[in-house]
């Protein structure tokens, strides 16, 4: 099994971030922006490490073979914590795995419950409506969000 690692983004290249974020089938489940390139990333980026800082957030690099695939993290929303996961299409099978460690990470920082948007370009996925105490639809710039709303507080709501 490949070993996955999540590592902040001041620990990558960012230039290896460009064409996976800059990849067609992610930007398609994405709200829409400019594409990156190597001017615009690192505000991008420095975005993320400062909500890296943030109490009760986490903001990593998923990285597969030495090689950025996506980054994923526990991120403020409102009053909330939102889980975010972004994975190039090539790897979009570990995206599980990437959510028991988020789901981890939450129960670390005593998250009672978190949620996670999906824009309307993705399916319903049953695990996740499984897990989730709600499951809502709402509209934001335009485009219409899933959002599930997965109970932390224990370890019996592990996926």
């Amino acid at each position: 099994m490949t070993k996955i690692l999540y590592l902040p983004f001041d620990e990558v290249d960012a230039r290896q971030l460009i064409p996976v974020l800059n990849e067609h089938a992610v930007r398609s489940h994405l709200v829409a922006h400019p594409p990156f390139d190597e001017t615009n990333i690192v505000p991008w980026i420095e975005s993320k490490l400062e909500c890296d800082r943030l109490p009760g957030c986490r903001v990593r690099v998923i990285v597969m073979d030495g090689a950025p695939v996506g980054w994923c993290g526990i991120q403020p929303d409102g009053d909330e914590f939102e889980l975010a996961v972004v994975i190039r299409q090539q790897s979009w099978g570990i995206g599980p795995s990437v959510f028991r460690v988020l789901r981890d990470w939450a129960r670390e920082f005593g998250h009672g419950e978190v949620v996670i948007h999906l824009l309307e370009t993705r399916p319903e996925y049953r695990f996740l409506t499984r897990k989730a105490t709600r499951v809502s639809h709402s509209r934001l710039l335009g485009r219409g969000f899933t959002s599930y709303r997965i109970p932390i507080s224990s370890p019996a709501s592990a996926v």
